[in-house]
């Protein structure tokens, strides 16, 4: 038997896979949440952006992550200080192992469980508990406010990507992510969003499903606390929200925490609607090539599509006002939540009663 077939060489393939899945997303979020975040507002504003550290300011992300380091760590007085250094270590420590069940590529995923979708919904909705907890501890009415705002806003918008999930799960027959993204191989046209390949009939699904992935994307703003639903840390109300007594490392691991939700957010559309790692047209010719090739060549197909809606997610910073706290209340109740609904019962009668049902 081979050493890595048995329970310690198992063991070493499983960490060294986590190790380098965590290597690739931080690195991933230092770029995208850094760099690529500041350049793409920059040129919104026609300025240049980050381009003294590095080659065009590449080496920004290290410059930041040098100077968090080195600050001194600062605790109000009147602070709880275990709540507030363990809000920031439960926010990053929820937000990366969110990635746990993203299946990155064909027979890339750390765990390929039969609820992936259920696992990644009830992850992320555990976020808010980080956010609450910093808040409280801070002892200040800022954070506490900040805090309160982002428990209302975070719960309101979890109930309408919960039904934009319920749709995928009825298309695909499956709550785990892998199978979801096998099922729309082929051509592009099989993907969730334009009704998951079901020949003509397939139109129909899509008048659902397009809007589902634009209410899906928007709630993820919503989610992650990005503009222009970044209530609970408006700058011209709160200061900075619950961060406002952070600094240093916590600070750092906010921060991060909250760029690895948007990195998984982005991920997560992808998946669900836009074909995961499927490149989009069909690929015999690949049936003879190396597995690991062809698992590259999907990863990268699914980067490429992360990579996308999250600097989407940051165009939409770069543009779009901010929001009223009523606002956005009445966004998520009184008009994403009967939408999604109504788009449940649609694509389940569409299952039943129409062609897809064979």
């Amino acid at each position: 038997m081979s050493f890595w077939a048995t329970p310690i060489g198992w063991t070493l393939l499983t960490v060294g896979h986590i190790l380098l899945i965590l290597l690739v997303l931080l690195l991933t979020c230092a770029f995208l949440g850094v760099w690529g975040d500041r350049k793409l507002f920059a040129g919104a504003q026609m300025r240049k952006g980050p381009n003294v550290v590095g080659p065009f300011g590449l080496l920004q992300p290290f410059a930041d992550l040098g100077k968090f380091l080195l600050k001194e760590l600062m605790i109000p007085a009147g602070a709880d200080k275990f709540v507030f250094l363990l809000a920031p270590l439960i926010s990053i420590t929820l937000a990366l192992g969110a990635w746990a069940a993203m299946p990155l590529a064909p027979g890339w995923a750390v765990s390929n469980i039969n609820v992936g979708i259920l696992y990644l919904l009830a992850v992320s909705s555990l976020g808010v508990y980080g956010v609450i907890m910093g808040g409280w501890a801070s002892n200040s009415k800022y954070p506490f406010l900040g805090a309160l705002r982002s428990a209302a806003q975070m719960v309101s918008y979890e109930v309408s990507i919960g039904f934009v999930i319920v749709t995928v799960i009825l298309l695909a027959g499956s709550m785990n992510l892998t199978t979801m993204v096998e099922r729309q191989s082929g051509w592009f046209w099989n993907w969730n969003v334009l009704g998951g390949g079901h020949g003509p009939a397939s139109l129909i699904g899509a008048l659902v499903m397009i809007p589902m992935a634009v209410v899906f994307f928007i709630s993820t703003l919503a989610e992650t606390n990005r503009p222009p639903f970044d209530l609970p840390e408006a700058e011209s109300e709160l200061v900075a929200g619950y961060q406002v007594e952070y600094g240093s490392s916590p600070y750092m691991l906010f921060y991060l925490a909250e760029t690895a939700n948007i990195t998984l957010m982005g991920g997560l559309t992808a998946v669900l609607f836009f074909g995961g790692w499927q490149i989009g047209v069909p690929t015999p010719f690949m049936d003879h090539w190396s597995p690991t090739l062809v698992s590259f060549i999907g990863f990268v197909a699914f980067a490429i599509k992360t990579v996308f809606f999250v600097l989407l997610n940051g165009l939409v910073r770069a543009v779009v006002p901010r929001y009223r706290y009523d606002q956005l209340m009445r966004l998520g109740w009184k008009v994403f939540l009967p939408i999604s609904l109504v788009a449940v019962a649609a694509i389940a009668a569409w299952r039943v009663f129409g062609p897809v049902s064979a």
